[in-house]
């Protein structure tokens, strides 16, 4: 698995993202690696990437007038949503699941899977548009992860996922905006 550590500015502090955490799965397995490298494809037609250069600057009362109220919190404040609260887990669509706060993809339709957690849920993420640090806010450590373009808090990353990556990315739907690809 790829190591990898990240800094980036939210508001006027920096944030390290680092170290002894995987900011993706690194699978073998072609189908997993395809589906990082191919991700595009679910975009609508005519529907540009955001790109994560450059890095987004923003103080948190920008951030305040930009986002919904519910939305700040979780991606700024590491709040974290009611499971079974975000009409994301129902989403069965083709498409794009993108950060709130900036539009960064993160993950693809083709990722999703259903965890029965009560969190969208995804086995992969799109390669180099997260990064991740560790949480000890619980009495466990946890891996979490944020928006490599805005530093906004996603959610937390477990082994507990299906074959073959063996992950669970879950996020707080509040956190993300999903993008339909056309039919």
């Amino acid at each position: 698995m790829e190591r990898r550590a990240f800094i980036f500015g939210l508001g006027s502090g920096l944030a390290a993202l680092s170290g002894s955490t995987t900011l993706y799965a690194a699978s073998s397995d072609k189908s997993i690696l395809a589906l990082q490298k191919n991700w595009a494809e679910f975009l609508p037609a005519g529907h540009q990437a955001v790109s994560a250069e450059p890095r987004l600057k923003r103080s948190a009362d920008e951030w305040r007038e930009h986002l919904p109220t519910s939305a700040f919190e979780v991606l700024f404040e590491e709040d974290t949503e009611r499971p079974f609260s975000s009409s994301l887990n129902e989403e069965k669509r083709a498409g794009v699941y993108c950060c709130r706060a900036c539009d960064l993809p993160l993950f693809t339709s083709a990722m999703k899977y259903d965890s029965g957690t009560g969190w969208p849920s995804f086995f992969t993420a799109i390669p180099g548009h997260l990064g991740t640090k560790s949480d000890y806010k619980l009495i466990w450590p946890r891996t979490e992860y944020h928006c490599i373009k805005c530093g906004g808090h996603q959610g937390h990353v477990f082994d507990d996922g299906p074959s073959p990556t063996r992950e669970r990315w879950c996020n707080n739907g509040l956190a993300l905006r999903f993008v339909p690809k056309a039919a």
